[in-house]
């Protein structure tokens, strides 16, 4: 390779490529009940090779912590999100900051994302949702992570679940620094 263009990449690829991940999977206590989901074997895996921008679509939405869990429930047709006591509909709320928040992280250049599994917001697949007259179904996604999927559909996405398996995580990886490749074209 000339050194014309490994200056040239070098200029384009400074540092590690920036991955959104939801905040409880770095240790933030942002979870409803006040607490975290720390994953000490994939956050410690991957941060020599990525630098974290953490998401907690709850909290930054303005939902506080510690606060009423929510869950996804299909209310006449539409996908909603619904306080588990209260049944208070946070849907709205939580569909305006993703549109938000996703605009900001367009700056960002995130090359990659990793989601907390089975979470009304940021959950990637198998996420529960409750019918009005039934069992749950677990075909749900999401509302942030369905946003993300939206917005970004070429960006390399996973859960912390489906990443514990080494073979995943390093594919997964693969992706992420091939995408921030073709971001640098």
């Amino acid at each position: 390779m000339s050194a014309r263009r490994q200056s040239g990449a070098e200029a384009r690829e400074p540092g590690r490529p920036r991955v959104g991940v939801s905040s409880c999977l770095l240790g933030h206590a942002v979870r409803w009940d006040g607490g975290h989901k720390r994953d000490e074997r994939l956050i410690d895996a991957l941060a020599p090779y990525v630098e974290w921008v953490p998401v907690c679509p709850e909290v930054e939405a303005g939902m506080g912590t510690p606060r009423e869990p929510v869950k996804l429930a299909r209310v006449a047709g539409e996908l909603r999100v619904l306080g588990c006591e209260s049944g208070e509909d946070w849907t709205r709320l939580l569909g305006s900051f993703a549109t938000r928040r996703l605009r900001a992280l367009e700056g960002a250049e995130l090359c990659g994302y990793v989601l907390k599994a089975r979470s009304p917001s940021c959950g990637l697949a198998d996420v529960e949702v409750w019918q009005p007259n039934g069992p749950a179904s677990r075909d749900g996604r999401g509302v942030f992570a369905a946003a993300l999927i939206e917005r970004f559909p070429l960006l390399p996405v996973e859960d912390e679940s489906r990443l514990a398996d080494p073979t995943l995580r390093e594919n997964w990886l693969e992706r992420v620094f091939a995408y921030r490749r073709l971001r640098a074209l």
